[in-house]
């Protein structure tokens, strides 16, 4: 089983970025838990912008224009709890994909926290059911572009039950 923890960066956290999750503070000791129980099988993504936006993508960062930094920008690191962790870097708000993938073959199950529910983890933890993997996502180890927000995105998640479970970290198995 691997923890993938999903976009616990700064520019999420900043309360005065344009993508600031509200509950960030709160799913920090959840996560530290987490690690210390999955390590070393966790494996951290990061959201980065791509070099040029195609597609959809060039109206997304026409609204988010902010978000335009390179990787190595501040707002684009890991949080100071997780500094200097080793990352698996997406232009994608999903994370699954084949890197991901590798990491989870063995078993075939994946456990998610991070930010934002009701995006990157959402995408993420619906590629991976889709590709046949048994999918847990930790409640208080996710935070959402709001409260509401977080609870609808585990609402539709827990439509995919038994593929995709809503658990705490006590019922983790």
């Amino acid at each position: 089983m691997v923890l993938a923890l999903i976009d616990l960066q700064n520019i999420f956290a900043d309360p005065s970025s344009g993508w600031a999750t509200p509950d960030f503070a709160r799913v920090i000791e959840p996560t530290r838990e987490l690690i210390a129980r999955f390590s070393p099988d966790v494996v951290f993504t990061r959201f980065v912008a791509p070099e040029k936006p195609t597609g959809a993508w060039v109206p997304y960062y026409d609204t988010f224009p902010f978000a335009l930094q390179p990787p190595e920008a501040d707002d684009y690191q890991l949080v100071d709890e997780f500094k200097g962790a080793p990352t698996l870097d997406k232009t994608t708000f999903g994370a699954w994909g084949p890197d991901l993938a590798r990491t989870v073959e063995r078993d075939g199950r994946l456990v998610l926290g991070g930010v934002t529910t009701d995006c990157c983890v959402i995408s993420t933890a619906l590629a991976a059911v889709d590709a046949g993997v048994q999918v847990q996502v930790v409640e208080e180890a996710c935070a959402g572009s709001t409260a509401e927000n977080h609870r609808k995105a585990l609402d539709v998640m827990a439509l995919y039950a038994p593929m995709l479970e809503i658990v705490s970290v006590e019922q983790l198995r």
